[in-house]
Order: C-alpha cells, then structure tokens, then sequence
C-alpha cells in the first residue's frame, strides 16, 4: 500500500502538462504592389526586324507517319518574307530596374492545328496562364523542356478540354515539343514584364507603355545570336529601333 501511495504522489508531481504557446499559422506573403507608370509619360519603341542575304531553304516535313495530320509541310525555323524576319522575340532586357508588374488575368492562347503549333513563338509574363487548345482530330504531346522552370509532359486528345499551365520563372527560347509528332516545335518566353513583342510576316514590332529611362532591348531568334540595342526613351517618346540578321 505505501508503493502505491509512493507512486500516485509521483504521478500527481510529475504529471502536469507543459503548456506551450501556440505558434502564430503562417501568412502567406502577398505578391508585391505594381509599380506606377504614369500614361501621360509613357513611351513607345517600334521597328523593323530585316534579314540580309538569301534565306536559308525550308526544310520539308514528312507527317505521314499520322493520316490525321494535314497541315503545311515545311518548317518554321527561318521565315522571311519580303528581307522580313518573323518569329523574333523582342523585349526588355535591362532598364526597367525594380519595377514589379501585375501578372495579366488573361491567358495567352496556344494552339495545335494542323500538327503545328500556333504560334511558334510565344511571349508570356511568368505566372500568367498559357491556354493550350487541340484543334486537331489526333492526339497530342505537350512537353516543354525548360531549364529554370518545372519540366511536364502531358497528352491532350481531340476534343479534350483545353490545359492551363504557366511558368513561374523568367526563361527566354523555352523550346516545346510533341512526343507524339516530332517536326512539332515551338519556343516560349517567360519575361517579368509586360514589354515584349513577336514579329510577325512583315517584321514589325511595338512596344508601348514604357516610362522614360534608359533600355536595352533583346532580339531573340532561334537560330542567330542574340542581338542587343541600347535605347533612351523620354517622355512620349516614339522611336525607331530598327535591326537586322544575316544568314
């Protein structure tokens, strides 16, 4: 009986419970505020993007190896038009310092047609939505292949509804391709702004909305080197930036 006694006195000393303070739940960080620009300043900066020299010749696709593929059988690797370059990435490549913008709500639009992708080259902000649609009556491959961002690959059957993905970090010439279509290729570019532009058959580009500062502006092409103008822009500035590739 005295053990007995011994024990519950030992469990009524040692027995009370530690209390803890409760730790405070996380709160997520909320993104950064946009910073300003003011319209009435803004700036624009358009050009031409030329190709000197004789374009290389298209290379012919075969898509035999799929009945439901009818779409152009030559690559898009090098398209001129008229000493025009298209498919020329344009951006924003310095200057814009610590200005953080909004991620659009709006998604950007891709889509297989054709057994081709559309567009071949893509401008995204990083975090907003790409919109992946299949117009074709055959199954495709999404599979981009970045090197700082996630890697995915998934299918998409005729029909199915459209897949939305987007990139978180900056990535510029993210190739895509199709697993199940090989000559399929396109190209995404994940930028922190909102100033970018694609040229497209006539090789124009515009960028608007810049405020005034001092910029340097990449041309991006998949198959040339990366060309890079300084520019100054002042208030309501329009200027001409005007480049071109050679073979």
């Amino acid at each position: 009986m005295p053990a007995l006694c011994g024990l519950v006195l030992l469990a009524g000393c040692g027995g009370k419970k530690e209390e803890t303070a409760e730790q405070p739940a996380a709160t997520p960080t909320a993104a950064p505020a946009a910073t300003p620009i003011d319209p009435a300043t803004a700036a624009t900066v358009s050009g031409t993007v030329k190709f000197d020299g004789a374009a290389p010749p298209a290379a012919k696709i075969d898509m035999s190896q799929d009945p439901a593929c009818k779409g152009t059988n030559t690559a898009e690797a090098v398209v001129v038009s008229g000493g025009h370059l298209e498919n020329v990435f344009v951006y924003v490549k310095e200057g814009l310092g610590g200005r953080t913008f909004d991620i659009p709500k709006e998604a950007v639009a891709l889509d297989q047609g054709g057994c081709r992708y559309h567009p071949h080259v893509l401008g995204v902000m990083a975090g907003q939505d790409i919109k992946i649609v299949n117009s074709d009556p055959t199954t495709h491959n999404i599979h981009p292949q970045p090197k700082d961002n996630r890697e995915w690959n998934e299918s998409q059957p005729p029909q199915s509804a459209p897949l939305n993905k987007n990139f978180s970090r900056e990535e510029i010439l993210l190739p895509v391709k199709c697993n199940q279509h090989p000559w399929m290729k396109m190209y995404v570019n994940v930028v922190k702004s909102p100033f970018y532009a694609v040229t497209g058959a006539d090789g124009k580009y515009e960028i608007k909305g810049l405020p005034p500062g001092d910029y340097t502006l990449a041309f991006v092409h998949e198959k040339y080197p990366e060309q890079d103008m300084k520019v100054t822009l002042t208030a309501k500035e329009a200027k001409t930036v005007d480049v071109t590739f050679k073979p």
